[in-house]
């Protein structure tokens, strides 16, 4: 299985299990009562951390298996996408969010949106599952959709059943949560219940120069991390 298709798909599944076999099911009741809450939080993160690990190291030993021929502009929707993706995740880590563990407590405060919360209410999953699928049209083969579409999957499915599962709570603080904010990005904003230069804001200087640097240094490592160069060069 080592080098083979089947080893990322395998990879891909054990991926995507640990994290909505675990988290989004009664399984996760069941582990936090036996184990109690820190010791299955430890845990997790340590199979998420295997899991994604195992994915990357399958996807760079897999064999290539073309199914298209990318048109050349496809190249340029990763390097469009991307900081708009990293936007997403930087502010999605760095500031308070209902939707992540032990952090519900942000549910009560008098805006319980701030930040890039005000464009979605799951930055840091949007902000993977846009690195993902903007990474799906340049690569035509078949590990790149296996290992890009686990994480598009990872982010967007993920997003969509911790909403369902906070819905099924049926608490006033989520729907009061879930009213000022959108699951689309800047469904809300279009829909004038947030602020875009709120969120902008509340982003401030500092985010911005921290994604502004990760970006740059994505541009220049790329051909050293993944073996081609993100900026087209012919």
């Amino acid at each position: 299985m080592v080098g083979t298709i089947w080893g990322l798909a395998l990879a891909s599944a054990f991926l995507l299990a640990s994290h909505f076999g675990i988290a989004s099911t009664k399984l996760r009741p069941a582990l936090v009562k036996g184990l109690g809450e820190n010791a299955y939080l430890g845990l997790y993160s340590l199979v998420a951390a295997v899991a994604f690990a195992w994915l990357v190291w399958a996807y760079g030993a897999a064999p290539y298996v073309p199914l298209w021929a990318p048109a050349g502009w496809t190249a340029w929707i990763p390097v469009t996408v991307m900081p708009v993706a990293l936007l997403l995740v930087v502010g999605g880590l760095t500031v308070p969010n209902p939707t992540s563990v032990k952090q519900e407590k942000a549910l009560f405060a008098e805006e319980p949106a701030r930040g890039l919360l005000r464009i979605t209410r799951h930055p840091f999953l949007w902000g993977v599952g846009l690195w993902g699928l903007s990474h799906l049209p340049s690569n035509g083969d078949l590990a790149s959709l296996l290992f890009f579409g686990s994480l598009a999957a990872l982010g967007i499915v993920g997003a969509t059943l911790i909403d369902a599962r906070k819905r099924a709570l049926r608490t006033h603080a989520w729907a009061r949560f879930e009213e000022a904010t959108s699951f689309v990005p800047f469904g809300a904003i279009l829909a004038g219940r947030q602020s875009l230069g709120r969120a902008a804001a509340e982003f401030g200087i500092l985010r911005l120069l921290a994604v502004t640097v990760l970006y740059g240094a994505l541009l220049h490592l790329h051909p050293w991390l993944f073996g081609v160069y993100a900026i087209p060069t012919g």
